[in-house]
Formats: C-alpha cells, sequence, structure tokens
C-alpha cells in the first residue's frame, strides 16, 4: 500500500496537532439554581430597559444611540418587538426631512447603517451634504472622530454603484488609522476595533462580549444596560458550557481521535464557535450543537480526501457514501466534489478557475452546515428547504464569499506540502499573474461579494424566515473572523479563534 499511496498522491502529507482545549469544557455541569438567579435578575433589569426604550424620543440622537447600545451589547433578542417599531419610526422621519435637516455626521451615519441593518433601502445621498463640489468629502470633517468612524461603519453596508460610500471608506480609513494612536479609551478601543472588523462584518456574540468591556469605559454609559448586559452574557455562557459539555462526551464516545490523529483536524471546540455566530441567542441550543457536529465530520471527511486518501480509496470512500441511504444527498454531493479536487491535485491537473471555483463553492459546506441543523430552527419548512436548494443568488454569494476568504489562506504553504493545489494557483496560471496580484483579485473579490450580500439584504424580500437570512449573513462574518489578514483560525487557532473562545467560554464577565 505504501507504494501506491507514492504513485496515486502527493508522497507528502500535512499533520495538525491535537485540540488546544483538551478535556476542558467535559466535566462541566450546568448550576440550575445559578441559571434561575440569573434569569430572575435579567428579567427585573429587562422591565427597566423597555421603560427606557418606551420613553426614547424618536428624533436626534437619543433613540438611535439607545438602540445601537443595546444591540451591541447583545440584548436586542429580548427587545425586538420594541426596538421594531422605534426603528420603523425613525426610517419614517429619516426619509421624510430628518436627514436632509441633520447636519451631525454622527447622527446621519449611525442613522443610516441601524436602518440598512434593519434591511431598510435608505439612499446613501443623505452623505452629499458633507461633500465639497468636486464629490470628496471636506477636509473639516478629520477632527470629527466620532462622525468619521459612524461614516466608516455606514460604508460598510454599502452596495453596487454608490461612489459615494466607496469615497467615505478612501476617506475615513487613513484618516481612523492615523488618529489612532492619539485617542483614548474607550473611544481610541471602539476605532480599533471597527479598522479590524466594522460592526455589519463582525459576529454578534464576540462584538457583544468586546463591547461590554469598552461600553464599561463610557462615561456617559447606562448602568442599567451595562448590567444587564454581563448578567445576560454569564448566563448565556453558561448555556455554552453546557452544549460544549455534551458535545465533548458525544466526541469521546465516537472516539475519532486517536483513530484519524495526525492527519485529520481535532477542532471540534472552534467548529461550535461557528454554531454559536449563527445563532447565538438562548432557543438556537440544537442549532450550535448540530453545526459543531456537522462541521467536524464534513472537516474529517475534508481531510480524508486532501491528507490520506489515495485515488482508488477515495473513489470507493465516494462510492460507498453515494450508496448509504441515511445520508442527505448534500453530502454526497460534497463528497464527490471533494474527489474531484484530489484528482486535480494528484494528476496535476490544473483546471480553469471557474471550474474550480464551480466546483469549491460545493466544497464550503453550506448545504451541508444550514440542512444538518434545520430540526432545531421551529421556522424552517418544506418550503425554506426547498428555496435554499433553489440555490438563490443570496446563497450562491454567501458560499462564494466562504471560499473567497479561505482562499486567502496565507496559513496554506507552512501547513501544507507545495504539491498541493489551490484556487490561487488556477488563478495565477490561468492569467499569468504573480501570487500577489492573485492576492489582491481575491481581496478585491471579497469587497465586491459583500457588496453583492448587502444588496440582497437591503434590497430582496424572500419568503422564507428571517432568521435564515440572518444566518446567510453571520456565516459569512465568522468566516471573515476565522480566515482574519490570512490566518487560518480553524486549522491553527492559537491567535484567531483560541482568544475569542476564551472569552466566550471560558471567561466570565465580572458583574
Amino acid at each position: 500500500m505504501v507504494a501506491t499511496c507514492i504513485v496515486d498522491r502527493p508522497p507528502t502529507m500535512a499533520t495538525f496537532g491535537p485540540s488546544l482545549w483538551g478535556d476542558t469544557f467535559s466535566a462541566f455541569s450546568l448550576d440550575d439554581k445559578v441559571q434561575e438567579t440569573y434569569a430572575e435578575a435579567i428579567e427585573d433589569l429587562k422591565k427597566e430597559a423597555r421603560e427606557k426604550l418606551k420613553a426614547a424620543t424618536n428624533s436626534g440622537q437619543q433613540i438611535i444611540i439607545l438602540i445601537d447600545t443595546i444591540e451591541r451589547l447583545g440584548l436586542a433578542y429580548h427587545f425586538e418587538k420594541e426596538i421594531e417599531e422605534k426603528i420603523k419610526q425613525f426610517h419614517d422621519q429619516f426619509q421624510e426631512n430628518y436627514a436632509e435637516n441633520e447636519e451631525d455626521l454622527f447622527t446621519i451615519g449611525l442613522g443610516f447603517r441601524l436602518l440598512r441593518q434593519h434591511r431598510y433601502n435608505v439612499s446613501s445621498s443623505v452623505f452629499a451634504k458633507f461633500m465639497n463640489k468636486d464629490k470628496k468629502f471636506k477636509e473639516t470633517m478629520v477632527d470629527d472622530v466620532e462622525g468619521l468612524l459612524n461614516l466608516y461603519e455606514a460604508a460598510h453596508i454599502r452596495i453596487h454603484g454608490e461612489d459615494i460610500l466607496e469615497e467615505a471608506v478612501a476617506f475615513t480609513t487613513p484618516h481612523l488609522n492615523r488618529v489612532l494612536p492619539q485617542l483614548e479609551s474607550p473611544i481610541k478601543d471602539k476605532v480599533k476595533r471597527a479598522l479590524e472588523h466594522p460592526v455589519h462584518r463582525a459576529v454578534p456574540i464576540i462584538e457583544a462580549r468586546l463591547y461590554i468591556s469598552i461600553y464599561e469605559k463610557d462615561e456617559s454609559r447606562d448602568e442599567v444596560l451595562l448590567k444587564l448586559a454581563k448578567l445576560n452574557f454569564n448566563y448565556l455562557q453558561n448555556l455554552y458550557k453546557d452544549e460544549l459539555s455534551q458535545l465533548s462526551r458525544w466526541w469521546s464516545k465516537l472516539d475519532l481521535k486517536s483513530k484519524l490523529a495526525p492527519y485529520a483536524r481535532d477542532r471540534l471546540i472552534e467548529c461550535f464557535i461557528w454554531g454559536v455566530a449563527f445563532h447565538y441567542e438562548p432557543q438556537y441550543s440544537e442549532v450550535r450543537i448540530a453545526v459543531a457536529k456537522s462541521m467536524q465530520m464534513v472537516s474529517i471527511i475534508d481531510d480524508t480526501y486532501d491528507n490520506y486518501a489515495t485515488l482508488e480509496e477515495a473513489q470507493l470512500f465516494s462510492e460507498i457514501l453515494e450508496s448509504k441511504k441515511g445520508l442527505v444527498s448534500m453530502v454526497k454531493q460534497l463528497a464527490w466534489a471533494y474527489n474531484k479536487e484530489l484528482k486535480w491535485i494528484v494528476k496535476r491537473e490544473l483546471p480553469s478557475f471557474e471550474e474550480y471555483y464551480e466546483n469549491s463553492v460545493i466544497t464550503r459546506c453550506v448545504y451541508v452546515m444550514f440542512t444538518a441543523h434545520f430540526p432545531g430552527m421551529k421556522s424552517v419548512t418544506k418550503e425554506t428547504v426547498d428555496w435554499l436548494l433553489s440555490e438563490p443568488k443570496i446563497v450562491i454569494t454567501t458560499a462564494k464569499m466562504g471560499r473567497y476568504y479561505d482562499d486567502l489562506d496565507m496559513d496554506f504553504a507552512l501547513v501544507y506540502p507545495p504539491e498541493q493545489l489551490t484556487v490561487m494557483d488556477c488563478y495565477m496560471k490561468e492569467h499569468g499573474v504573480s501570487r500577489q496580484e492573485a492576492v489582491s483579485k481575491f481581496l478585491e473579490l471579497v469587497e465586491e461579494g459583500w457588496k453583492d450580500l448587502n444588496t440582497e439584504w437591503v434590497t430582496k424580500t424572500y419568503s422564507v424566515p428571517e432568521e435564515m437570512l440572518v444566518q446567510l449573513l453571520n456565516y459569512v462574518r465568522v468566516t471573515e473572523v476565522t480566515y482574519n489578514n490570512g490566518q487560518d483560525g480553524y486549522t491553527n487557532p492559537q491567535k484567531v479563534l483560541g482568544p475569542y473562545i476564551l472569552a466566550l467560554f471560558v471567561d466570565p464577565v465580572v458583574v
């Protein structure tokens, strides 16, 4: 068999280290009394917060600052009805005369972003008043850091053809980077985080954990909201620990770790962070667990094709999966896509960029991951599944963006052998460009992808549950976080996902 391996697959294989987390979560036991104490305190504070929402005026900064704070602290799911009512009222005023008469960049920027995040298609022309006759933003605004920050954040929910927001990114980014060293907390923390992950592109629960630390430094903070956010986060963290404990026991019972090491990645906890990214609210426990299980198993299948099987074994494995009646069609489709990839790699046959990408959209696992946890989403119907499988543009865009981020992985050459082909190689060969030129192109594809996704989010009406659309957006968000700055935070979680896992699942917030 050794001789066969050398002939029909690359002679060198990647090896992966064990999980960083060992048995960290397996022994956790949820204390119901602690959770009940949290729940009672949360309910009391929710009443106070709800009164603040009701009392807030619908004009000026007050209501949008309050809503933004609630959302960024991870509390919005407690006040969905109230927030939607206030946002609608604000939108009606914004459309009529508010944006026209308001001269404050902070308010216009924040209002615009919130409305678009709530799927109101407001016009970016509201920023025209801040530009000069040459259609450049006025340099007099460079000292308005809060205004610049909100313009920057607003620009990251732009759609195609919005030159004014393209200019906004080009204007705000260098100015915010320039002033950052001179700033003091909490505005310094806000700017630093925005430059790393604009709020529209960030994972909500990660941002909530980080924003709690930023918000408590703010002299204008609302103590009720701050305390509510801290208690709420600790309540959620206990739920996550309990889910991780269940997952850890499931994984141990399967007893695959010793059999698969070192050729396959043991990244169950990193998979779970994807589930939490999809839906962090308490009622989605089944979803989070299903996402983690399906993603870990798919990861093993991926590594088996990429890193272990010969061509003959891969073909046989694909045929076995195809014949198993219990497997959903998406898993079978995924197996054949991996099989096709392996043939290209072993035979050193570079396909066209378009052909590789068509196949790699399947290997991004969107369909497998989404269909695996549908039982945990009460609003999902057969019509929802049919819609997903009909390949609407928002789903294809989501899958492609996952691929773009993955293909920007700069750690790839450090982990995998040089003969392992990537889509980057296909692009370089087909277009006769350098790796740096290919990287620049993929960064451009990421930005175009976000505009595609934002266009679908803001301008289209879909007859599917809102939570499905939110999940598609969150899929892209967690992909960006995982592959931040060209690092593979899934394969090598120490620097990228590791700190987030500690913050979300290990360290409670001090109340």
